[in-house]
């Protein structure tokens, strides 16, 4: 058993997780990390997959399970054979929200649907999360977060301009799958407070993908046309791009005709700050090209550091491109607690990273490593009812 949970706003939820990979467990980390109970269902033949996604692993466990599954207990048990689902039935019982990613149907066949379950527990909240979402032609369709980056619309406006498309170095479709699926959960959980019943929460990576278009899809429902790759600058605002400094790329966002004129004044630009081309954000942004060949040689002047100093200064948003040890080194980030040492019983000391949602009043937190498979197994079976022995022999039958 978990014997510290975080005191947070989600205290006395009772999570069952069914899910695996990323999507799902990066959303109940979430509801975990405010203090929600997460009691992880993995087979016991290997648990999660990314158990086994490496290098790199610390003592034999992967790194990347590790980032995404810290604060949850973990039990082994095969669902499929009749014993298994008995402990299962026991587990909902008590549980307030089973999240699972199984592909739409699949639990619906073993009496584990949303329609099933509901009857029997009619305040559980249901959350499925699935690439085409569980209704419309292409429900069955496996979601993957690279296709879904390409089919969603991001590859085609990530990279060169004349370059072939890239996925995004995070599994972007994924994450905000998982973050979405958290949203409706909350929603869910407000509406029983009046209606005193659960529902399903339907969450599609294409769905979650397509709506983080925003300003693009908008480009084309007012144009008609794609607005493609861009490499780093931006369709409707400039200079919002990145440029080379003396010692690497630096990002500049201007963001209005008043930023414009301080970024003049302070890169030496003060004649160029009257071109009537450059005046506002539209002759900017019509004139891209004149005004990169403008600034280029410019910023190659100063280094990264000496540029952010002196746009910083002047109320210009700006800041290095910087490497992912880079800006874990940021005290900022230590500032914020988004840092946090744990002791895992497998892989020794850990860093995760903390939770970015900061709560004056009810605040979550890191309070738990990553579990080992199986390692609340005993504890939580106990707590249901079960017996030593009992637990004994569903082991050796391997039902856990």
């Amino acid at each position: 058993m978990v014997t510290e949970r975080a005191r947070g706003p989600l205290s006395g939820l009772t999570v069952l997780d069914l899910t695996r990979v990323l999507s799902g467990p990066y959303c109940t980390m979430q509801l975990a990390d405010m203090g929600a109970r997460v009691i992880k269902i993995e087979h016991p033949d290997g648990g999660d997959d990314t158990r086994h996604w490496g290098p790199p692993f610390l003592n034999g466990e992967s790194t990347y399970f590790l980032s995404i599954n810290r604060n949850k207990e973990s039990v082994t048990l095969d669902f499929k054979t009749a014993r298994g689902r008995a402990v299962l039935d026991r587990l909902l019982s008590r549980a307030d929200v089973l999240v699972e990613n199984f592909r739409p149907g699949t639990l619906a066949r073993q009496g584990l649907g949303y329609t099933s379950l509901s009857t029997g527990h009619p305040r559980l909240i249901y959350a499925s999360l699935s690439g085409y979402g569980h209704t419309g032609p292409r429900a069955q369709d496996p979601g993957y977060d690279a296709v879904l980056q390409g089919e969603g619309g991001l590859m085609s406006l990530t990279g060169a301009a004349d370059g072939p498309p890239f996925r995004l170095g995070v599994a972007v479709a994924d994450i905000v799958t998982g973050l979405f699926a958290v949203q409706g959960i909350l929603l869910a959980l407000v509406a029983r407070q009046s209606t005193g019943r659960g529902q399903h929460v339907d969450i599609a990576m294409l769905d979650s993908v397509a709506a983080m278009l925003t300003y693009q899809a908008g480009i084309v429902f007012a144009t008609g046309h794609s607005p493609g790759r861009l490499g780093n600058r931006h369709p409707s605002i400039a200079p919002y791009d990145t440029f080379d400094a003396a010692d690497g790329p630096i990002v500049v966002a201007v963001g209005n005709d008043d930023q414009w004129q301080r970024f003049c004044l302070a890169a030496g630009l003060e004649l160029e700050a009257g071109d009537p081309r450059f005046l506002t954000n539209a002759g900017r942004v019509q004139h891209g090209d004149a005004l990169r060949a403008l600034l280029a040689p410019v910023m190659k002047s100063r280094t990264r550091a000496e540029w952010t100093r002196r746009l910083l200064g002047a109320g210009v948003p700006a800041g290095p491109v910087r490497a992912v040890n880079e800006v874990l080194a940021d005290p900022q980030l230590a500032a914020r607690e988004m840092l946090v040492h744990l002791a895992h019983a497998a892989a020794g000391d850990i860093t995760v990273l903390g939770s970015p949602v900061k709560l004056s009043e009810t605040p979550g937190g890191v309070h738990s490593a990553p579990p080992v498979l199986g390692e609340h197994t005993d504890s939580v079976l106990a707590e249901v009812g079960y017996d030593v022995s009992e637990i004994a022999s569903m082991r050796h039958d391997h039902v856990v």
